[in-house]
């Protein structure tokens, strides 16, 4: 598995949990600050630029704009496979 360097990816509870199966999966860190690695921030990216926070009336809307995007993404998998063709993550395909 490649994560980043968010404190709960290093936590005693997970380093617990990846020793109790350390035959089955490996834990990889990116570096320190390293989002152009991250595929999670490309889509991240992509979210923040389709829904306006701006436009929304209340927390519920923004969760429910940002809902309707994710599912709309779900069924535009060529746009999904395209955060993965990015210069610096094609590492995850390879």
């Amino acid at each position: 598995m490649i994560a980043d360097r968010h404190p709960v990816h290093r936590s005693k509870a997970v380093r617990a949990w990846l020793a109790a199966i350390a035959d089955r999966i490996e834990l990889h860190l990116m570096p320190g600050y390293s989002p152009e690695l991250n595929r999670g921030k490309l889509l991240n990216t992509d979210l923040k630029h389709h829904v306006h926070a701006a436009r929304a009336t209340s927390a519920d809307d923004l969760a429910h704009e940002t809902r309707r995007f994710l599912h709309r993404r779900q069924r535009q998998p060529r746009i999904v496979c395209g955060y993965f063709a990015a210069r610096y993550v094609r590492y995850t395909i390879e």
